[in-house]
């Protein structure tokens, strides 16, 4: 009997049985397909030893005006940006507050109770506090350099919370107790969220004792989930359902992000000169006519007589950077006394404070927030569409000398994400999809509806690859390229039937262009953390599948890598080598792919297979650092039909040789004892330094009867 190519055809697929897709491959871990035939994908290299706290949700790369390369990485618990390998935390604050008179209460543990009234917190938030004193006398060890610095908070009640130091107090301390001083200041850090997703509201979902009885309380367990963008060389950032935050490039001091509806006393700073009207001249904003805008003043200043903190004026008569001031019934303010001192704009109101996603448009760079507040109020709304003036964050009033404006979306009860494309914005909504358009005044962004009764999975779950728009529903994938379509795929089943429905916020996809690949990552149906991932290559329409544990992921052309978020807390370079290198020790890649039921022959006859004849190449292998040459297992599964289960089964090693100039030496020859009708074909790896690409191996067959 001449020799059987075992050649199948390319992408994994698993929509039937293992006997029906017979000339397929059937299951794969960590590999890919080069035209048409499995090799190992890429490695990975962490991009330093550092780590930062928390689960990472969101990465976003941008480029400085002097090159410095930034990689926004936002987690459960912090938000950093990282440069060379160092995560510089730029988590905005709260709020700051001075606490009562000695608010530590030590104990002979390194646990220490602070009194804070009302401080707003949940467990796990941070907390930094300044301006404390040593607590006991001379010779304690809890000293002011011990109290004064960030700690992470347990909550016992609203007014209370316990933080761990890095002493047991000694006799000293513990006799001073409580104490601190009269002049302890906490900063809080905005509020952590969760890494896993939980239910929000509802009995046990808060601290014991907050809101009235009987009713449920939000709290801050929800998932937490990014948006973050960059404004030219600085950015904008903020948790789903939160604020947008801004921060202003200032390396090499990483300055904590600000709220972008409050300035603050640098940016914001005004002169107000006392007449009738009053004028107000900005130092480093730039207002449009009708904004709507509070003013404050930093220690030891003021505002001229007929000016308020914490009261609303409306932008009028602008002229370059200065103007006049109406109040709420839009009668024009007077102001008497002396001109302000330290004055600035703490409040510009129009500015969104709470949004469910957000970015810069490529035309015109207007900011979009989508599932935002309205004009006059804090509450969101899901359907709403709001942007602020071309080329200027801080300016969201509409007005005849502004771009700045509003839509709602109809279809749909909320807004879940968008993704720019070349010429759009495509937004989604949980039931709908529409495109987003820039015209031009008066209407600027016009929306048209693309398609109805979709799903996504999740704000993360969507990808732009080759001008394409690929998106994971809740039960099929889609595509956009014009038109909406339903994405055939050959691993939908075994997909959606082993997927943990409770954990569908976690999932998200990312594009690796260098292989013309979309990839999803999601919890597989018992793990509440992310262990599986599946690809389409939409270069070959084909799919495959395997498992890795991410938790963000960017492809970007202003880094040498695609860059991935791990559970250890760091980010590594994907397709950096050939090996796990999430840690400094090295580890083997386990891959895998193993091939549909296919018949010996015609299937009729039994047939022994007494050897294979492998081909294969191991090229950018290396050997181990014990030695041994690159390897693969070739296992070869005998069956006597599809429903009696191996019966016999051989497997041998293939080991690369010398390489030559014209070709490349491995095992030639492999030698086995199979009988059956049909076989399953495997081919596996699980060695440091190994790397492969399947070509066409052979089987020689000798007829060995009909049972």
């Amino acid at each position: 009997m001449p020799l059987q190519k075992i050649l199948f055809k390319p992408g994994v697929n698993r929509e039937n049985t293992r006997y029906t897709t017979e000339g397929g491959w059937y299951e794969s871990d960590k590999v890919r397909f080069r035209q048409g035939t499995p090799e190992v994908i890429g490695g990975w290299k962490r991009i330093s030893g550092a780590t930062f706290l928390g689960v990472c949700r969101s990465l976003w790369n941008w480029v400085t005006l002097i090159g410095y390369n930034l990689l926004g990485v936002g987690t459960n618990l912090k938000f950093y940006i990282e440069t060379g390998g160092v995560y510089n935390d730029i988590t905005p604050i709260r709020t700051t507050v001075t606490l009562g008179a000695n608010p530590f209460a030590l104990t002979a543990s390194t646990t220490v109770t602070v009194t804070a009234t009302a401080h707003g917190c949940f467990s796990g938030d941070f907390v930094t506090f300044s301006g404390a004193v040593a607590i006991g006398g001379v010779g304690t060890n809890v000293t002011a350099a011990i109290l004064n610095k960030e700690f992470q908070v347990t909550v016992l009640t609203v007014n209370t919370y316990t933080i761990v130091i890095s002493v047991t107090p000694n006799a000293t301390a513990l006799a001073g107790s409580p104490g601190g001083g009269s002049a302890v200041v906490a900063a809080y850090q905005i509020n952590t969220g969760s890494a896993t997703q939980l239910p929000s509201i509802g009995w046990g979902s808060n601290t014991w004792g907050s809101g009235f009885w009987g009713l449920g309380v939000p709290s801050s367990v929800g998932l937490r989930l990014w948006n973050q963008v960059n404004f030219g060389e600085n950015l904008l950032f903020g948790p789903n359902g939160g604020g947008i935050y801004y921060w202003i490039e200032d390396i090499p001091t990483y300055a904590r992000g600000i709220l972008l509806s409050q300035p603050g006393s640098t940016t914001g700073a005004v002169s107000i000169t006392v007449a009738s009207p009053a004028v107000v001249t900005l130092a480093g904003l730039a207002l449009t006519e009708g904004a709507t805008i509070q003013f404050n003043y930093t220690s030891g200043g003021s505002l001229p007589t007929g000016l308020s903190i914490n009261t609303t004026y409306s932008v009028f008569n602008l002229s370059g950077t200065t103007f006049n001031l109406l109040d709420s019934a839009g009668s024009v303010v007077n102001t008497t006394g002396s001109a302000s001192v330290n004055a600035y704009i703490s409040l510009l109101v129009d500015v969104p404070v709470v949004q469910s996603y957000f970015t810069v448009s490529d035309a015109s760079r207007f900011v979009l927030a989508f599932g935002c507040n309205d004009y006059g109020s804090v509450a969101l709304d899901p359907m709403l569409i709001r942007w602020s003036n071309q080329e200027d964050p801080y300016n969201w009033t509409p007005d005849p000398t502004s771009q700045a404006g509003f839509t709602r979306l109809s279809h749909g009860s909320k807004i879940v994400t968008a993704i720019q494309t070349r010429q759009e914005i495509v937004v989604f909504t949980n039931s709908s999809l529409y495109s987003l358009q820039y015209l031009g005044p008066p209407y600027v962004w016009s929306s048209q509806l693309l398609g109805d009764n979709i799903s996504i999975i999740s704000p993360n779950a969507v990808s732009l690859a080759s001008g394409v728009v690929f998106w994971m529903g809740i039960d099929k994938f889609y595509m956009y390229d014009g038109r909406v379509q339903t994405l055939n795929c050959d691993l939908r089943k075994f997909i959606f039937s082993n997927i943990n429905a409770s954990q569908y916020e976690q999932t998200f996809s990312g594009t690796n262009e260098g292989f013309n690949e979309v990839w999803w990552f999601y919890c597989s149906e018992n793990s509440s953390t992310i262990d599986r991932y599946v690809i389409y290559n939409y270069l070959e329409n084909i799919w495959y599948y395997g498992t890795m544990a991410r938790t963000a992921w960017l492809d970007t052309a202003l880094r040498e890598f695609p860059q991935a978020a791990t559970y250890s807390n760091n980010i590594v370079a994907q397709e950096n080598g050939i090996n796990d290198n999430e840690t400094a020790v090295p580890i083997a890649l386990d891959a895998y792919i193993s091939s549909s039921e296919f018949d010996i022959g015609d299937g009729h006859n039994f047939g022994f297979v007494w050897r294979v004849l492998p081909d294969i190449t191991f090229n950018e292998s290396t050997n181990s650092t014990t030695g041994a040459a690159p390897a693969v297992a070739m296992t070869l599964y005998g069956m006597q039909n599809s429903g009696s289960g191996v019966t016999n089964t051989a497997s041998a090693s293939v080991q690369e040789g010398t390489t030559y100039v014209i070709t490349e030496e491995f095992t030639g020859q492999i030698y086995t004892r199979v009988r059956a009708r049909q076989m399953i074909f495997k081919v596996s790896s699980n060695q440091i330094n190994t790397t492969w690409q399947l070509g066409a191996p052979r089987i020689d067959i000798r007829p060995d009867g009909r049972r």
